[in-house]
C-alpha cells in the first residue's frame, strides 16, 4: 500500500487521463472528483475508476476534449449537454446553475444530459451544503438490474442522495444505490478474487450467486425488493424524460472497455429553506429532530463515517493498493 496527499493523488490521476487523451480542463475535473471519493472512503468510486476511464477515452467511450454546454435554460432549470465527455465538468456546471436559481427563486434544478459515470452521488452535493441549502442528486446508469420479476438487467443501480445542512456541524448526507450494494462493491471483490454475499445479485440465468465475476454477467438485486426496483424506474424515468438521455438498457457496461457512449443522465434539486417556512424554522426543526435521533442509543448519523474516513485521509494520506498504484504509475508514465 502507497499513501499518497489528496493533491498527489490529484496529479497522477490527472496526468493518468490526460495520457489516455483527456483534455487538462477534463482529466482536472475528473480525478479531483475521484481523489474526494478517496478521500470519503469510498475506494469503488474513486482512483480505482482511472483505468476504467482511461479506457473509455482509448476506445472513445467519452470525448476527452467535451465541453459541456448550456442547452436550455429558464429562471429555475437548467440542462447542461456533457457533449460525451466525463460526467463530473458538467455536473458541476448544473449543480452551480442550481445554486444560483435557488438563491433567486427558492428551488433550482439542473440537469445533464449526454453524460458518463457521475460517481458517488452525494459528493456532488457539497457545494450545496455550503451555500447552506437543501440538496437532491440522482442519476441513470447501464442496465444491471431487471424490472421486479424479471431477470434481464433493465434499469441501472441509479443512485439518489440528499444532503441537510447544519449550523456549526457536518451535514446529513445520505447515499443510496437502489441496488442491494452498489455495483463498484462486487467489482472492487472481482478485482481481489473475493466472493460476494448471497443477496447482492444473481448470475445471467437468473440464480443467485457469489461469484463476482458472474454477477457483472449477470444482474443485481434491488434494495428492498420490488420497493427498490420502483425507486429504480422513477429515477430511470425522471432522468430519462427529463434530459433526453439514453436509458440504462441503451448504455452498454461501464466494465466493458469498448462499447457505445453511454450518453445517460443525471438531475440534481437545490432548495433554498428561506423561500419556504425560512431558515430559523429548517433549522429547529432539523436539530429537533436529530436530537431525537440521537437519543436512541446506537443512533448513527448518515455521513459521520464519511467525515471520519475524510479527517482520517487528510491526516494520514490516502491509502492506494499497490497493484491499483502500479498501474496508476504505467498510465502517467505512458
Amino acid at each position: 500500500m502507497t499513501a499518497y496527499r489528496a493533491e498527489e493523488l490529484e496529479q497522477l490521476a490527472a496526468a493518468a487521463l490526460r495520457n489516455g487523451g483527456a483534455s487538462a480542463a477534463q482529466a482536472s475535473a475528473t480525478a479531483k472528483a475521484l481523489v474526494q471519493a478517496d478521500l470519503a472512503g469510498l475506494p469503488s468510486h474513486g482512483v480505482s475508476r482511472v483505468p476504467m476511464y482511461v479506457a473509455h477515452l482509448r476506445h472513445q467511450r467519452v470525448n476527452g476534449n467535451a465541453q459541456p454546454v448550456i442547452a436550455r435554460q429558464t429562471q429555475s432549470t437548467t440542462l447542461i449537454d456533457a457533449q460525451s465527455g466525463f460526467a463530473f465538468p458538467a455536473c458541476a456546471q448544473a449543480v452551480n446553475a442550481a445554486i444560483a436559481s435557488a438563491r433567486e427563486y427558492g428551488i433550482g434544478i439542473g440537469v445533464v444530459t449526454n453524460s458518463h459515470h457521475f460517481g458517488a452521488a452525494a459528493l456532488h452535493l457539497d457545494p450545496v451544503a455550503e451555500a447552506g441549502m437543501i440538496g437532491m442528486a440522482m442519476g441513470n446508469s447501464p442496465a444491471a438490474m431487471p424490472a421486479w420479476g424479471g431477470k434481464t438487467p433493465l434499469f441501472g443501480t441509479n443512485p439518489i442522495a440528499a444532503v441537510f445542512p447544519r449550523t456549526g456541524q457536518n451535514p446529513l448526507v445520505i447515499d443510496l444505490s437502489l441496488s442491494e450494494v452498489a455495483r463498484g462493491k462486487i467489482m472492487v471483490a472481482a478485482k481481489q478474487g473475493k466472493p460476494i454475499p448471497l443477496g447482492w445479485a444473481l448470475d445471467a440465468e437468473g440464480n443467485p450467486t457469489t461469484d463476482p465475476n458472474e454477477a457483472l454477467r449477470g444482474s443485481m438485486l434491488p434494495a428492498g425488493g420490488v420497493k427498490g426496483a420502483m425507486l429504480a424506474l422513477i429515477v430511470e424515468l425522471l432522468i430519462v424524460s427529463l434530459a433526453g438521455a439514453q436509458f440504462g438498457a441503451e448504455a452498454d457496461s461501464f466494465f466493458e472497455d469498448a462499447g457505445n457512449q453511454p450518453r445517460i443522465g443525471q438531475l440534481f434539486i437545490v432548495f433554498n429553506p428561506a423561500a419556504f417556512a425560512g431558515e430559523a424554522v429548517y433549522h429547529a426543526r432539523l436539530e429537533a429532530l436529530i436530537a431525537a435521533m440521537l437519543a436512541d442509543q446506537g443512533t448513527r448519523l448518515p455521513g459521520t463515517r464519511r467525515f471520519d474516513a475524510q479527517a482520517k485521509a487528510e491526516a494520514d494520506g490516502i491509502t492506494v493498493p499497490e497493484a491499483l498504484d502500479k498501474e496508476l504509475q504505467a498510465l502517467a508514465q505512458r
